[in-house]
């Protein structure tokens, strides 16, 4: 059976963790993967959405854990990206 990963309370003690842990012991499944934002954001979009829509965007975005312009943002993305082929 493998080992649950440990709480990490900071970056460092989660770069020390890895640094000396052998991570095929851990139970990776639960891992999800996470899209860090590096290019900066300098156009502005302004929109008119109804009340219900902005509603379900704003409780979609919480059950992700993340910012609801966030999660817009990424919707866009993933519209406008070229589609991968199996």
């Amino acid at each position: 059976m493998k080992k649950k990963l440990p709480k990490l309370k900071s970056d460092k003690e989660a770069e020390s963790f890895v640094a000396r842990a052998d991570l095929s012991d851990y139970d990776l499944s639960g891992m999800q993967t996470v899209r860090f934002e590096f290019s900066p954001k300098a156009a502005r979009v302004n929109m008119r959405l109804p009340s219900g829509l902005l509603k379900a965007v704003k409780t979609t975005a919480a059950k992700r854990g993340i910012p609801y312009q966030r999660f817009i943002r990424q919707a866009l993305e993933k519209a406008v990206s070229p589609r991968k082929v199996s």
